[in-house]
C-alpha cells in the first residue's frame, strides 16, 4: 500500500495513483489535512482532474483519504500495517538505501510518500520501522513525488512478487505447452 501524507499538487497526486494501478499496488491512503479531496472513493473517481492526471487510474484503485497523519497511522496499525517512510537518513531508525532494503518480511507493509516541499513528519517518521532512501548521485538529493513514488514502489513490488512467486503454496504454476520465443519473429513479408 501507497501513503501520500498532506500533498499539494493534484498533478502528484494522479501519478502516484496511476504507479500504483500500473505497478499493481493495492490501494493508496491519502493524508489530507487541508480537505482538499472529496471524503467519498466514487466523488474521487467521477472528479475530472484525478482522472486526466492519473490517466483514469483512480477509477480502478481504490484510494481512502484521511483527515490526519495520525487517524491514518492508527487506522494502518488496527489493520496489522508496518510502515516504511521515503527519507534520507533520519537518526535512530533503520535506514536502508532502497535496493538495500528487504521488503518482503512484513505481509502488510504501508510506504509512505512525504510533502513535496516539507517532505515526510516526524509523526510519520517516530511511528514508522524504517526509513528508505533513493540513491542519488546529482547535485539536487530530491525527486518529485510522481518520480519517487514510481521508483520506490516498482523496486518494492519487484521484491515482493519475486518472493511470493518462490514461496507458492505448493508451487503449483502453470506450465506452457511452447515456451515463449526468446526473440521476436521477423516479419514475413
Amino acid at each position: 500500500m501507497a501513503v501520500i501524507e498532506d500533498p499539494t499538487d493534484i498533478k502528484n497526486i494522479g501519478t502516484v495513483i496511476r504507479n500504483v494501478n500500473a505497478l499493481g499496488v493495492e490501494k493508496v491512503y491519502i493524508v489530507d489535512p487541508r480537505n482538499a479531496l472529496p471524503e467519498d472513493w466514487q466523488d474521487m473517481r467521477e472528479r475530472k482532474s484525478l482522472s486526466k492526471t492519473s490517466v483514469s487510474a483512480v477509477k480502478w484503485t481504490f484510494v481512502k483519504r484521511f483527515n490526519s497523519t495520525i487517524e491514518c497511522f492508527q487506522h494502518l496499525e488496527e489493520k496489522g500495517f508496518v510502515s516504511a517512510v521515503t527519507s534520507p537518513h533520519v537518526k535512530g531508525k533503520v535506514n536502508v538505501f532502497l535496493n538495500e532494503g528487504d521488503y518482503t518480511t512484513h505481509t502488510k507493509l504501508a510506504v509512505w510518500f512525504g510533502n513535496e516541499k516539507r517532505g515526510i513528519s516526524e509523526v510519520a517518521v517516530e511511528r514508522s520501522e524504517m526509513c528508505v532512501a533513493i540513491p542519488m548521485f546529482g547535485m539536487i538529493e530530491s525527486l518529485n513525488l510522481g518520480t519517487s513514488s514510481g521508483i520506490v514502489l516498482y523496486e518494492v513490488t519487484k521484491q515482493r512478487r519475486e518472493y511470493q512467486s518462490k514461496y507458492r503454496r505448493g508451487n503449483k504454476k502453470g506450465k506452457r505447452s511452447e515456451p515463449l520465443p526468446t526473440t521476436m519473429p521477423r516479419d514475413a513479408s
